[in-house]
């Protein structure tokens, strides 16, 4: 893990429109399984932010839209959208034009997709001038997420981002969902 993590970081540093080659599908999946704990620990890491943020009342995470999803939907169809649907849809836009590109702008686009994927989840929030001034700490972890995401859809294919994305959001989406389920009872 400790290596696939540096290669990533490596990878950040310098995005490249290089294509692992030479790999089996059977490799390419234990790379996105082992990215999934990766991508949890950086999305939860820089999610402490918002932490800090609320616990100094700068932010009140009960506007948060996912606390509002929680209370009007299904489980069903909240895990549909989370761990299906949204990363279908996302990855789709947001890394799958990448290897449209060429060379020449290749690392600009990379950067301004994954920046432009953290910022559409600003929606998730009650949009207010705080928010909105404090929006790159807000969405830092959706950019993170989204480098990670990308550096997979150009190393692997676009079908393993949108697992990865999927697994994710599913880790994430499963245990409050059951929370949920439990605090209603």
């Amino acid at each position: 893990m400790k290596a696939l993590f540096y290669s990533i970081l490596n990878y950040v540093k310098n995005p490249r429109l290089k294509q692992l080659t030479h790999i089996t599908i059977q490799q390419k999946l234990s790379i996105v399984f082992t990215c999934v704990p990766i991508c949890i620990g950086l999305g939860l890491g820089f999610g402490l932010v918002i932490v800090v943020l609320e616990a100094l009342g700068v932010y009140d995470s009960d506007t948060h839209a996912i606390n509002k999803l929680l209370e009007e939907e299904s489980p069903a169809y909240i895990l549909f959208t989370a761990v299906i649907l949204a990363p279908v849809i996302e990855e789709f836009i947001f890394r799958g034009p990448l290897t449209l590109f060429n060379k020449k702008y290749f690392k600009i686009v990379f950067y301004a997709f994954a920046i432009l994927f953290g910022y559409v989840h600003i929606i998730n929030f009650e949009i207010t001038t705080q928010v909105i001034l404090l929006s790159p700490l807000f969405v830092a972890p959706q950019i993170i997420i989204g480098l990670v995401f990308g550096y997979i859809r150009v190393r692997l294919g676009l079908a393993y981002a949108m697992l990865l994305h999927a697994c994710y959001n599913g880790v994430l989406m499963i245990p409050s969902l059951l929370f949920m389920e439990q605090a209603l009872k």
